[in-house]
């Protein structure tokens, strides 16, 4: 099966990705990548606990982060401390915020079959919006990205499975395959050379054209191994329920 056309067979397809399931593992550090440019992409957000980091996620709102649901399926929010306007985690840099989480919003996440990856963490205080700290833009709900859309993944996770955690904040060009996808994903690959997302840092955000379109999910077997494309929740299918429990706690829509 090749990255140029849909599988001739859709249904065989989602039949043969049902069994591979059974490998899948929570993504993401990016793998093949490169340093990004110093707070370049001001909407990231570091979800740490006792100081370490262990997923990434976005602001869309002040207020709000947007990551993936199983990166709190077994923490208690209290244990979370958000970071923003971080490019090396290794420092103490001026620009970051720390906030904690005080509720978290879930969308009837199925963890067995990766169903609605995606979670609201409602800050403690609005973040104070700068240069370096700023609010991510949402797509139009039930927008659709067409095979071949160039976007941008990111996030602090290892280099490598066996690699250490980067300090700095990596980024890849990644493209929007449709092989082997399901419609409530975003599916990603590299082509012609290994690179891809990886075990460690799941919840990090696909921004494709400067819109925020993925919240990263899941991949299958090992990282970057150039058969199978890299998971992402569509945001566009949330965006009504993101903005619902916005207005349910008072806030306004995405700025």
């Amino acid at each position: 099966m090749t990255l140029s056309h849909r599988p001739s067979h859709p249904a065989l397809a989602l039949v043969l990705l049902a069994t591979l399931l059974g490998g899948a593992a929570w993504a993401s550090e990016i793998v093949g990548g490169r340093a990004a440019k110093p707070h370049s992409r001001p909407y990231i957000a570091s979800l740490q606990m006792l100081s370490s980091h262990f997923c990434g996620g976005t602001l869309v709102h002040p207020s709000f982060v947007l990551t993936a649901a199983h990166c709190l399926q077994n923490i208690p929010a209290a244990l979370v401390r958000v970071v923003l306007g971080a490019h090396n985690l290794g420092n103490e840099e001026p620009s970051q915020q720390r906030l904690s989480v005080v509720r978290v919003f879930s969308n009837n996440y199925d963890p067995e079959g990766f169903h609605n990856d995606i979670l609201l963490l409602q800050l403690d205080r609005p973040a104070n919006l700068t240069a370096q700290v700023a609010v991510a833009q949402l797509p139009e709900q039930n927008q659709q990205l067409p095979h071949g859309t160039p976007c941008l993944a990111m996030g602090w996770g290892r280099l490598g499975t066996t690699e250490p955690l980067p300090p700095i904040l990596q980024e890849l060009n990644v493209t929007v395959v449709t092989f082997l996808c399901r419609q409530e994903n975003l599916c990603t690959f590299v082509p012609r050379r290994k690179a891809g997302i990886c075990f460690g840092d799941s919840g990090g955000p696909l921004i494709c054209d400067g819109v925020l379109q993925g919240v990263d999910s899941f991949l299958i077997r090992e990282c970057a191994n150039r058969q199978y494309p890299d998971f992402f929740a569509r945001v566009s299918l949330y965006v009504d329920w993101i903005q619902s429990v916005l207005r349910s706690v008072g806030g306004e829509g995405s700025p």
